[in-house]
């Protein structure tokens, strides 16, 4: 039998002199009935026979004992007691919480984390629950260490307690060498994944208050001024910036592409001066504003008074984030927020502002193009007159063509008054245009965005070749902006009748048709073009990646020199239509 790690003697003496009747420990084995263990440690000794590691911690918790005795057989077991309460100093500075728990979910070890989370001095002993503040589960585990126990592997969960903490929890049965007997005691983890949680809950927030900022709808917008548009954005941005992200000091700036100037767009807590001083997009002199703008990458200024880009916008600002607003891969803007203390931000906060920044772009997009589809009474009732009439007129050309070709007399006075017909009705649009040019003199667009100006669409001819009305309708809508003269047919017959049927001297500038077309394909289309025309300038619409037949491959090789993919954007469709007059003028 092995010494103990008190001696009985002095165990007696300490606990004769306290009163009470000493208590030993005894760490038997399968010699037990070898050994009278009162007549070695002496009369008056209160022995405790345990048989495995984890009961010996457990009653080492639970009560106060002079010494630890262990025979021969069990002495290597007693190595890794000492071990462990050695191997204590190691844990405790560790991050997480590990814990030797019992089948009653008592703490039999633990090194010291959970005393911190909880609060408690004592730990030792004490329910597992009860010292993590009774949290509530959440899953995936809703019963995880009973469930460790019975399964005799390794469970999970998460854990949430009313003060808004969260931990998530592992916890493994602990196995008896050798022994075939369910497993007495759990060894648990608990790591704080409080921080992980809120800023995923921040993420959420972020996102949702994103969304709202940018679901502006024209009922929303139609009665409001330009300046009352973006009073009315600025105050959404304000409350999510103040409720979510908790900044009060905010500027936003818009650049102009053509000069690289940022033009001040809202301010809330800028100094006057700082809010009127110009800025460009550029890496030296326009202070980090300029420098986000002109590289399109975040900039944190941890030290105001020892960042050289810094121009001063706030006073007592010791740190600032600046971020770029990127729309379809191009900076429109930036927005800066700078607080009084140092090192204010943290990479945490700049992911936060930059998500946060995708929808202040996509809310200002939305707001220039409601502004520009309401910037004037006289526009908007124009627009809706040209709307309106655009898809009928087309109706009327494509009947009168039909009529014409059909027509077996030919009397020349019918003749002429079917071409009277045709010039009249592709004439509605152009004089709606002009008398909405009188009724609004200046240019019906919001000061903020005005329609860029193509040289190259005014006045083209353009021949839109679908069978869905909102493809034409669109089509009417986005390309008319420009200048041009847009015409429609619902299929290939009809766009055959109408180029065969222009008036002399005129042709499509370009012709714009689906793949597939109700009587034939986009590619049989232009074949069937190509014996009217010197040059066909064909553009193909499909959905990305649909080719029934391979029509593009084959029109490709017929000298198809352009493929547009719906949904496409506007700049796509223009660029198109732009490169496909260049090719036909060069080769003209």
């Amino acid at each position: 039998m092995s010494g103990s790690i008190v001696s009985p003697e002095s165990a007696s003496t300490s606990n004769e002199d306290s009163g009470q009747r000493p208590k030993v420990l005894y760490f038997g084995g399968s010699h037990d009935s070898e050994i009278n263990l009162p007549n070695c440690l002496g009369e008056g000794v209160e022995i405790v026979e345990v048989h495995s590691t984890p009961d010996v911690l457990s009653h080492l918790v639970r009560g106060e004992f002079s010494a630890v005795y262990c025979d021969a057989e069990n002495f290597a077991n007693s190595l890794d007691i000492s071990k462990l309460f050695c191997g204590d100093r190691i844990l405790e500075g560790m991050p997480d919480g590990v814990v030797l728990l019992d089948r009653e979910y008592n703490i039999l070890w633990g090194n010291g984390r959970l005393k911190e989370w909880s609060g408690s001095e004592k730990v030792l002993g004490e329910n597992f629950y009860r010292v993590m503040g009774s949290p509530e589960l959440l899953g995936p585990d809703f019963c995880p260490l009973q469930s460790a126990l019975a399964t005799r592997r390794a469970c999970a969960s998460i854990m949430r307690r009313d003060d808004n903490k969260y931990f998530r929890l592992h916890a493994a049965p602990v196995f008896i060498p050798g022994s075939d007997e369910p497993p007495q005691n759990l060894v648990v983890s608990v790591h704080d994944m409080s921080e992980e949680v809120l800023q995923q809950q921040k993420l959420a927030a972020i996102h949702h208050a994103g969304v709202e900022l940018a679901d502006l709808t024209t009922n929303d917008v139609a009665q409001l001024l330009e300046e009352e548009r973006i009073e009315l954005l600025k105050s959404n941005i304000l409350q999510c910036l103040q409720e979510i992200l908790q900044l009060d000091v905010v500027e936003i700036r818009m650049l102009d592409q053509d000069t690289g100037e940022l033009i001040p767009l809202l301010e809330v807590g800028m100094l006057a001066e700082a809010a009127a001083r110009k800025l460009y997009a550029s890496t030296s002199g326009n202070g980090v504003t300029g420098f986000v703008a002109a590289t399109g990458k975040s900039y944190i200024c941890e030290h105001t008074l020892e960042d050289p880009l810094y121009l001063e916008g706030v006073e007592g600002a010791r740190s600032s984030l600046t971020v770029p607003l990127i729309l379809h891969d191009q900076v429109i803007g930036t927005l800066n927020v700078e607080s009084p203390e140092g090192s204010a931000f943290t990479e945490s906060d700049l992911q936060f502002l930059e998500i946060f920044a995708r929808s202040v772009a996509v809310a200002l997009n939305t707001l220039e193009l409601l502004a520009a589809e309401k910037a004037s009474t006289a526009a908007a009732s124009v627009e809706a007159i040209h709307s309106a009439v655009a898809l009928p007129v087309d109706v009327i050309l494509n009947d009168a063509v039909n009529i014409m070709e059909r027509y077996i007399g030919h009397e020349p006075d019918v003749v002429e008054r079917l071409h009277r017909i045709l010039r009249n009705a592709r004439d509605i649009k152009q004089v709606i245009q002009k008398v909405g040019q009188s009724l609004s003199p200046t240019q019906a667009q919001p000061a903020s965005g005005l329609t860029e100006s193509r040289p190259k669409l005014v006045g083209r001819r353009i021949l839109v070749v679908d069978d869905d009305a909102s493809v034409r309708s669109a089509a009417h809508a986005l390309l008319e902006r420009y200048q041009c003269v847009v015409e429609t047919a619902h299929d290939g017959y009809e766009a055959c009748l109408m180029v065969r049927n222009l008036v002399e001297g005129a042709a499509y500038d370009v012709i714009i048709a689906d793949i597939r077309l109700p009587d034939m394909s986009g590619y049989e289309l232009m074949i069937k073009l190509a014996d009217m025309m010197q040059q066909v300038p064909m553009v193909l619409m499909t959905g990305f990646g649909y080719d029934p037949g391979h029509s593009i491959v084959k029109a490709r090789q017929a000298g198809l020199q352009h493929v547009l993919y719906k949904p496409f954007r506007l700049d796509q469709l223009v660029s198109i239509v732009e490169s496909t007059i260049d090719a036909t003028s060069s080769t003209a």
